[in-house]
């Protein structure tokens, strides 16, 4: 028994291991290599890129869902519009080092470098029951703000999914 239980715990453990050693040397995003990132310090996976081109609340919610996925090899199931929280947290502080980059729209976008925007603003999962409106983060000049749902000049959709 314990013949067959030894292997099975060395390949776990050696799994686990490599899954951490970029929070273990400080790095908190990791570039899957496959149009995904995944974020260790929140348990995130994100898309590498947001659906590059206007698009609307509905519209953003249904391409998180349905379209991105498709892009991808390994398909998972439960990708879904981010949280204001969480897009704020991918926010870089403007350093030396981290003057963020230019966007395909012209906005200077302060964001990690590893998630590639073609446009500043970013629609969240957060909508208001009493209105038709949703908020809206924008990387640019780092503020959210409410908008209509049926608006979709420079607004983006950026996919994320839990880790577990």
């Amino acid at each position: 028994m314990f013949g067959y239980l030894l292997p099975r715990l060395a390949v776990t453990a050696f799994a686990i291991f490599f899954y951490l050693l970029p929070v273990a040397a400080g790095e908190r995003f990791t570039d899957n290599g496959d149009g995904t990132v995944t974020d260790h310090e929140f348990g995130l996976m994100w898309s590498k890129t947001d659906n590059n081109g206007d698009i609307n609340w509905i519209q953003a919610e249904k391409w998180v869902k349905y379209t991105f996925p498709l892009t991808l090899e390994k398909n998972y199931d439960n990708w879904r519009l981010p949280t204001l929280k969480e897009l704020q947290s991918l926010e870089v502080a403007d350093t030396k080092d981290t003057k963020g980059y230019e966007t395909d729209c012209g906005q200077l976008v302060k964001i990690t470098p590893l998630i590639r925007l073609s446009c500043g603003w970013v629609w969240t999962s957060e909508v208001d029951a009493r209105a038709p409106t949703a908020r809206i983060f924008n990387f640019d000049n780092v503020y959210n703000y409410t908008v209509r749902k049926s608006q979709n000049r420079g607004y983006r959709a950026l996919a994320v999914r839990d880790l577990e």
